[in-house]
């Protein structure tokens, strides 16, 4: 048993000494092409004023000068319009007991949950309402809720 291991150490020697001189002559390799090879202006590339990648610089009368305060790194803010934020749906859940029911959005399908206490008009299932939602622990609230008129 123990000529065997001896065996295939000796073996995983003569393949890390291999690795060690493949290694030590791609290293070579590289030093006697780089001067072959291209030069460091060749591997350059530009993109030109259409975003296209070239192997051209750019052309220096065409330079712009911009200055640094037009620069808008954020994005707009979004400004509300009132009437979006008003939504309408109908009442597809009411616990009239437990003070809570959920809301189908008419426009998205989405069920919104709501409490008695966002309740401004009495309702009860099947009621067309009209609600704002406001972001709760557990997702999406509607608070204001109103019977459409």
């Amino acid at each position: 048993m123990s000529s065997s291991e001896s065996f295939s150490k000796k073996e995983k020697e003569k393949k890390k000494l291999k690795k060690k001189q493949d290694k030590e002559q791609k290293k070579e390799d590289r030093k006697n092409n780089t001067d072959k090879g291209k030069s460091l202006e060749e591997m350059f590339a530009y993109v030109d004023e259409f975003g296209n990648i070239t192997s051209t610089p750019p052309d220096p009368t065409k330079k712009q000068k911009i200055n640094v305060e037009d620069i808008a790194i954020s994005t707009a803010k979004y400004e509300a319009n009132p009437e979006d934020l008003i939504k309408s749906g109908i009442v597809n859940f009411y616990n009239t007991d437990k003070g809570f029911g959920f809301i189908r959005d008419l426009k998205t399908q989405d069920k919104i949950f709501f409490h008695v206490n966002g309740l401004i008009d009495a309702v009860k299932e099947n009621d067309k309402v009209t609600f704002e939602t406001e972001k709760g622990l557990k997702g999406l609230n509607a608070v204001n809720v109103k019977l459409q008129k």
